[in-house]
């Protein structure tokens, strides 16, 4: 009977350790998934082109009021304001100037915005020019003559900002005006 006892001690403990074994490997290889799946997620996101927080910010190229061309991928190493506004929306016309104050304060500290005229939406060049020289405005803003840009940055409501790092990779989305304090944080939290 002991040799019995024996024996069967031995084949449960055999089959514990194979057991042992399997749940090791399960583990080990769970881990494993697990860390390829992050390591390819973040290496997607790196040079992945979209919207979403983290992915590079589509790059165009723009004629400005004054006819200058602006292409967003110039600005990277720049934290950038990109907007999107028609001079007939009033959330847009009481945002303008406050963006105005924001950028007269961070002149020279690698930080830009660029402010998109919805220019098919909006109510032709006349009105364009005569906002943009009523408010002083003195940043950028290019002209969405065909209305490209603003539907790949799916700027329905205005105004939309995105909010990219110095990358050129969108870390924000704001839609609705913002004051001064708000595009502060906004870009003091990109540091």
């Amino acid at each position: 009977m002991s040799k019995k006892i024996l024996g069967l001690l031995l084949i449960a403990v055999l089959i514990g350790a194979a057991i042992a074994g399997v749940v090791k490997n399960n583990i080990e290889k769970k881990e494993t998934e697990s860390t390829v799946s992050i390591g390819t997620d973040v290496e997607f996101l790196a040079t992945k082109e979209g919207l979403a927080k983290g992915e590079i910010a589509p790059d165009f190229e723009l004629e400005t009021l004054e006819g200058e061309p602006v292409k967003l991928s110039d600005y990277q190493g720049k934290k950038v304001i990109l907007n999107f506004w028609a001079s007939w929306c009033p959330p847009c016309r009481a945002e303008m100037p406050l963006m105005q104050n924001y950028y007269d304060e961070v002149q020279g500290k690698d930080i830009e915005i660029l402010a998109v005229n919805l220019t098919t939406e909006d109510r032709g060049m006349k009105k364009i020019t005569n906002f943009v020289e009523a408010n002083k405005l003195t940043f950028p803003i290019p002209l969405d003559k065909e209305g490209k840009i603003g539907d790949i940055y799916q700027s329905v409501t205005i105004p939309t900002t995105y909010i990219l790092d110095a990358e050129g990779r969108v870390q924000n989305k704001h839609i609705g005006p913002m004051d001064e304090k708000t595009m502060r944080d906004y870009i003091s939290n990109l540091e």
